[in-house]
């Protein structure tokens, strides 16, 4: 089943903007973190607090039809907001072209995280700088499809 619900589009006019682009085009436009030409997807969640349904772009980590939601907000001492979200509800849509897809997350710890982790840096190699800006473990969910 879908996510449904009322959006409630972000506060922050960059994310808000890239997200609308990346859904009107089917992810032809506005489908890298602004000029770094790394990719990103679009995930879905509902918000732990509003119930409403909030979206955000990520580095497109993907690994075997799997992707990585790696919660590092820049290497900040605490969690994105997301995170809490993904605790609450782990269903999510996430948008890598055309169409979303339903996924369900978990954060992953050990040998897995790891794995994770290190495709992750391979992707964008500033997760390295943000994991030595934090005194926290940066969580690592992994995205599995919902068959």
């Amino acid at each position: 089943m879908p996510l449904e619900g009322t959006y409630e589009p972000s506060k922050w006019d960059w994310v808000r903007e890239q997200v609308e682009t990346y859904e009107r085009t089917g992810g032809r436009e506005a489908n890298t973190l602004r000029e770094t030409g790394i990719p990103v997807i679009i995930v879905t969640c509902r918000g732990a607090s509003s119930g409403n349904l909030r979206k955000f772009a990520l580095m497109r980590v993907e690994h075997d039809g799997e992707y990585a939601l790696v919660a590092s907000k820049g290497g900040a001492p605490d969690n994105p907001a997301w995170y809490h979200n993904l605790i609450a509800e782990p269903l999510v849509m996430i948008q890598d072209g055309p169409e979303p897809a339903e996924y369900v997350t978990s954060v992953v710890d050990g040998d897995e995280r790891q794995a994770w982790w290190d495709r992750s840096v391979a992707v964008f190699p500033t997760y390295s700088e943000y994991k030595d800006k934090t005194d926290r473990i940066i969580p690592v969910f992994v995205a599995r499809p919902v068959r």
